[in-house]
């Protein structure tokens, strides 16, 4: 391991990401060391990972290099490998853009989640094409303390659990995950999404996130939102024929979601870079022996 490593710090409507450039991935990060670089007092801190490498230099990516360049190795707080991450999408696009690897306009980048198009808007903000949702079938129901609600099951390339409830409040401290029943509707865990209503097409939502507890912002949990909320509403796409937008405020922000009638799905938002600086080499091999 190189006795000088790279990092960086970025957020997406306050959900934050350690970014370690590791363009031939070389670096080994095993789930110690990720959660020690997550860890808020004596690590960088982030709500995850984002290892940055080349789609060819990666065995799960290397599939994917003709369509995309980069490959986001994303990873949960706690070290675990997660499918895709929204709002981490969008801090990846602007890392390529910070350190020369592309500009404004489009670009592609894969993930577990299969590769996402991206656009850079001149204004600042990012749209990541989400691909489409996935509804499977069958009653799901979640959890705090003595209350449950019903939720929709919505798959968007990780898996969601999405609550309407009364107040935001009554999710209580999302620290841990809520209980959900039946226990083989997510046999990996799942992210959980309480939501209230705003105004038309405007709603807010709290998100327990498998792996990193409760965030600030979930990019894949806004999409998840915006869809169940879409159902709820009687204006699905792909059934009216007409796009459905919604605004989608998180603790750290607002995003815009927008499902087409083709059934694809786009995420607007900010993503912005904060800090920049070297790992202690020693410190982190010490997770690796």
């Amino acid at each position: 391991m190189s006795t000088r490593i790279a990092f960086l710090k970025g957020h997406g409507t306050e959900n934050d990401f350690v970014i370690v450039p590791d363009p031939e991935n070389v670096i080994e990060l095993p789930p110690a060391a990720v959660a020690a670089l997550c860890d808020r007092r004596a690590g960088i801190g982030g709500d995850g990972l984002l290892h940055v490498v080349r789609s060819e230099a990666h065995p799960e990516a290397r599939h994917l290099a003709a369509e995309a360049e980069w490959f986001m190795d994303y990873r949960n707080a706690d070290g675990s490998i997660a499918e895709m991450c929204g709002n981490g999408v969008r801090v990846f696009a602007r890392y390529l853009q910070r350190a020369g690897h592309t500009g404004e306009g489009d670009l592609t980048v894969a993930t577990r989640g299969g590769v996402k198009t991206v656009h850079i808007d001149k204004d600042g903000g990012v749209t990541v094409g989400m691909g489409r949702a996935r509804l499977p079938e069958g009653d799901v129901t979640v959890s705090v303390g003595d209350h449950s609600w019903p939720a929709r099951n919505v798959n968007m390339g990780n898996p969601h659990a999405v609550a309407f409830v009364d107040d935001l409040a009554d999710a209580g401290s999302l620290n841990e995950a809520p209980p959900f029943s039946p226990a083989s509707a997510y046999p990996d865990g799942v992210n959980v999404e309480f939501v209230v209503d705003r105004g038309p097409r405007h709603v807010a939502m709290r998100v327990h996130e498998r792996g990193s507890g409760e965030t600030r912002s979930c990019g894949t949990g806004a999409c998840a939102v915006a869809v169940a909320t879409a159902r709820r509403d009687g204006a699905d796409p792909t059934v009216t024929g007409a796009p459905a937008t919604y605004t989608v405020d998180v603790p750290g922000g607002t995003l815009v979601i927008t499902e087409r009638p083709d059934g694809e799905i786009e995420m607007t938002g900010p993503a912005m870079i904060v800090a920049e600086g070297e790992l202690d080499a020693e410190w982190l091999e010490s997770f690796v022996r």
